[in-house]
């Protein structure tokens, strides 16, 4: 039994979803129940193990063309090295890629994660 992904155009909520029957109709949004959500196309899982994609992940490589400051240069780093992790990443990963290829670092997104300039808050 396949299991089909969908992305909703409304929200871009991603759902990865088993069709037990061929022909089923698209399932709506669970997020903001949009009634059609868009098919994608499954990408093929092939068997790898941890140490051989960490050390593809590794690869200096990897790196050659990213810069780092644009963003759209970054999401699609991130796609890359989505892939190879070869697991579902998580809606909020998804998200933040999604606002990197619209060309939203990060950091303005809130999603830096660091203490970037907190240090200087607390001082003042």
């Amino acid at each position: 039994m396949p299991i089909y992904e969908y992305r909703c155009p409304a929200c871009r909520y991603y759902l990865s979803q088993l069709v037990r029957t061929y022909g089923a109709p698209a399932p709506a949004c669970p997020r903001c129940a949009a009634s059609a959500m868009d098919k994608l196309v499954s990408r093929v899982y092939t068997m790898r193990s941890e140490e051989s994609r960490l050390d593809d992940m590794a690869d200096p490589s990897s790196f050659a063309g990213v810069d780092e400051n644009d963003p759209r240069s970054m999401a699609r780093w991130a796609r890359r090295m989505g892939e190879q992790v070869g697991e579902d990443l998580g809606d909020e990963w998804h998200e933040m890629v999604d606002r990197m290829e619209a060309g939203e670092m990060p950091d303005e997104a809130g999603d830096g994660g660091g203490d970037e300039g907190g240090s200087e808050e607390l001082d003042a």
